[in-house]
């Protein structure tokens, strides 16, 4: 459904989702259902992770957040894009979101572009290039992004002597377009404003 939508001549630009009249009724099925999913996905994630902090709980000097945030933390993520971003909880959230909107390939791509910028081996420097470019960027590709022709162009040309540079334009659109769109959608979310919701102290736990 997704690949049938990339290239739709009615595509609306929001946060770089996909959008087709053609589609929208099974696609709001399809959101509903993702909706009524995503908060099994992140109770998963979390066990998992939560297992994996534990086995891993001898090691000194490195912080996780993999446990679901008190409300002031997620609080902090509607300070800045950034402070969601940080977080492993709040990313996977975001993840979830984006997913249920039909545009996940954006924070995908990001992610992939900050791995991408770590990369010291010019090696691997290449080939990871090259991937990324034949997952998001090509045309027609699996999770292609909203990008203009012109920054497509200039990656093809970059990718061919691979730098830590080569996807910067388009890692800052997409980051624009979440910030600025998908982020803003996220913080009035019903999962997000029930992780701000303080838990009520009862008066048996005022008398202990």
């Amino acid at each position: 459904v997704f690949l049938a939508l990339q290239h739709d001549s009615g595509r609306m630009e929001r946060g770089g989702c996909r959008r087709s009249e053609a589609e929208e009724a099974e696609k709001g099925r399809m959101k509903r259902t993702i909706i009524k999913d995503w908060k099994t996905r992140l109770s998963y994630f979390l066990q998992n992770s939560s297992n994996s902090t534990k086995m891993k709980s001898k090691k000194v000097g490195k912080h996780h957040t993999y446990f679901r945030p008190s409300p002031e933390e997620a609080q902090l993520w509607a300070e800045a894009f950034d402070e969601l971003l940080a977080n492993k909880y709040g990313l996977a959230a975001f993840r979830a979101f984006l997913k249920s909107e039909f545009c996940e390939e954006n924070i995908e791509f990001w992610l992939a572009c900050e791995d991408f910028k770590k990369t010291k081996s010019p090696q691997k420097l290449t080939s990871k290039a090259k991937k990324i470019y034949n997952d998001f960027i090509e045309k027609e590709a699996p999770k292609e992004i909203n990008i203009d022709f012109q920054t497509k162009n200039m990656i093809a040309q970059n990718i061919q002597e691979a730098t830590h540079t080569c996807f910067s334009a388009a890692q800052k659109r997409v980051y624009s377009l979440m910030e600025n769109n998908s982020y803003p959608r996220f913080l009035e979310s019903e999962f997000y404003q029930e992780l701000c919701k303080k838990t009520p102290i009862t008066r048996a736990a005022q008398g202990t």
